[in-house]
């Protein structure tokens, strides 16, 4: 890069290490409807997607359709494990508090879950309003409008921006909204050739932790 400027973090996955917790409300809220059969593994193939979509996905996968008057349960029992459970990923307390640049969050998650995450976290004070959700564009991941939306809030041009991402979904996103993408695959969910997919997609390098990370952004030209 010629002209690093913002760095935008993924929220789920990333910087708190929620998949495993949020799988873990979807099979339980699912199965309190009376569909089983919906379990981490049926998850993790939507890793990445906002609501709505890892709804649809679900009812390709397993048939099963959720009950749109019940939408709210999921996001309920969601943020009552968070509340009790959620930490941030491994190491990235320390990577923040020594991190000068530029930075935002964009996430296919609810502003409301977004927010919640990063305050029982204690990560909230490293973003302030820097925060965007796939709310607030028409597609979400895959297509890059999350991505492309938090850079133009920011003031900065998508070739400045390195996207950190865990799923396949936001690296794709990343990499056609024109921004560089790495990809992190440090979190409790992550599986064995995991990174490899992610490469796939079109990340530049995969990351186990934020060490590595750290390298990566300064090999890029960012001042850390």
């Amino acid at each position: 890069m010629t002209n690093p400027q913002l760095i935008i973090f993924d929220c789920d996955g990333v910087l708190v290490d929620s998949e495993p917790l949020a799988a873990l409300a979807y099979e339980r809220v699912y199965e309190r409807h009376g569909m089983s059969g919906v379990t981490g593994e049926v998850i993790g193939q939507c890793v990445g997607m906002k609501q709505a979509d890892i709804i649809a996905r679900i009812k390709e996968l397993t048939g099963h359709q959720f009950p749109a008057q019940a939408d709210g349960d999921i996001w309920a029992e969601t943020k009552q494990l968070f509340s009790d459970r959620l930490s941030p990923t491994p190491g990235l307390v320390s990577f923040l508090q020594h991190l000068s640049a530029r930075r935002c969050v964009a996430s296919s998650s609810s502003l409301e879950r977004i927010h919640h995450s990063l305050e029982v976290t204690g990560l909230a004070p490293y973003f302030g309003d820097a925060i965007f959700s796939s709310s607030m564009v028409k597609r979400g991941k895959p297509a890059p409008d999350i991505f492309l939306h938090a850079a133009g809030q920011m003031g900065t041009q998508p070739k400045d921006c390195v996207v950190i991402e865990d799923s396949a979904f936001g690296v794709e996103a990343a990499t056609a909204a024109g921004m560089i993408a790495i990809g992190y695959i440090g979190g409790g969910h992550i599986f064995p050739g995991h990174g490899d997919k992610l490469l796939a997609r079109g990340a530049t390098a995969v990351c186990a932790d934020w060490i590595e990370i750290g390298t990566r952004l300064r090999e890029l030209g960012f001042r850390l």
